[in-house]
């Protein structure tokens, strides 16, 4: 159809486009003036998730103007990828999956008070990822890298991390609260914090280097252990050091 472009994902991005174009892919109106980036962007992908792209068969630079009739084939990016040196950054809507990541050791902040400029600012500040599930946060230009995560259940979202950037990770290391490292206390440091059974039941105990908060493996550890197992074979080990 003249005056018609294509965007046409690859089939595990199309659903992000709506319903009606995810078999057939996204029609848009030609406008000669705008680059293939900007007509993926336009189509419902966010440039995070957009990986190598292909015209007729050959490599399409994202800065290259297209034609009527262009059909526009996208990859998504090629995993695993690398995390800047700053860590994550998640929002307010994946508290659950920041507390996973800290658990298994990743620099991965949260601030439920930021808005989303505040978000890209500090994203943009501490050199570091943005995961969302918000694709209008990723097409802020002032943000410099971030994911959209799949999922809804926290379990699939902490799978889907792990997968596209295979992070090494350190169990029980970071304090799941505000991600500071842990450290070893003694047990005469910090009873005058303690419960009574856990006085009683626990010996070994750490302490977050930034907040303060102590840690023991107690009655959740079963639990925290079979999480771990699920998200990373091997990793529950790093819990009974």
């Amino acid at each position: 159809m003249p005056g018609t472009v294509v965007v046409l994902p690859d089939p595990s991005l199309r659903w992000l486009l709506p319903p009606r174009d995810r078999e057939a892919g996204r029609r848009l109106r030609h406008d000669p003036d705008a680059t293939a980036r900007h007509v993926v962007e336009a189509a419902g992908v966010p440039r995070t998730e957009v990986g190598a792209l292909r015209r007729r068969g050959a490599p399409l630079d994202p800065a290259a103007r297209l034609e009527d009739g262009d059909v526009v084939e996208v990859a998504p990016p090629s995993r695993p990828q690398p995390l800047p040196p700053g860590g994550l950054l998640l929002d307010v809507h994946l508290g659950t999956l920041a507390r996973r990541l800290r658990l298994l050791g990743l620099d991965a902040a949260d601030d439920p008070g930021l808005d989303d400029a505040g978000l890209v600012a500090r994203a943009a500040a501490e050199d570091r990822l943005l995961l969302t599930r918000d694709r209008g946060l990723l097409r802020r230009r002032a943000l410099p890298a971030g994911a959209l995560v799949r999922g809804d259940d926290p379990d699939d979202q902490l799978a889907d991390v792990l997968d596209r950037f295979a992070p090494p990770l350190a169990p029980m290391t970071r304090c799941t609260r505000c991600g500071g490292h842990l450290e070893p206390v003694a047990k005469a440091d910090v009873t005058d914090r303690l419960p009574a059974g856990t006085r009683r039941s626990y010996d070994d105990f750490t302490r977050c280097a930034r907040c303060g908060h102590v840690f023991w493996r107690g009655a959740h550890a079963e639990r925290l252990d079979a999480l771990l197992a699920r998200a990373a074979p091997g990793a529950a080990d790093g819990l009974r050091r």
